[in-house]
């Protein structure tokens, strides 16, 4: 199996490119603060997806599965206050907020699959 085989990663680049084209669109100070710190924990979902499917040995594996979901939760933060703040619209906010709690469900049900041997 290969990486881009799991659901849960496409779904997660998936978010990480909606995200970023919402992002670039801010004026400079929007960007600089707010967007960086969604970007960063939104395309660190992925990342820790790569990461822990890269290592040998489940518990290793499950560690970072457990990271990216700290990402999701941390996503959905700054979403929040991105909405509040009126950088991105309703549509926006509740289609990533919508997406982000599949991809949450999507990636428990993969760490409780992990290391289990399917007969």
């Amino acid at each position: 199996m290969l990486l881009e085989d799991l659901n849960v990663y496409r779904l997660a680049m998936e978010i990480g490119e909606e995200t970023w084209k919402i992002i670039i669109g801010w004026d400079f100070f929007a960007r600089n603060t707010l967007g960086k710190q969604l970007i960063t924990c939104v395309d660190s979902i992925a990342a820790n997806i790569s990461e822990g499917f890269g290592r040998f040995h489940f518990k290793d594996s499950k560690n970072f599965y457990y990271y990216a979901r700290g990402s999701i939760s941390e996503s959905k933060t700054w979403l929040r206050k991105a909405y509040s703040r009126k950088l991105i619209n309703e549509d926006q906010y509740k289609l990533l907020i919508q997406k982000l709690d599949h991809a949450q469900a999507m990636l428990n049900s993969f760490i409780q699959s992990t290391g289990k041997i399917k007969s």
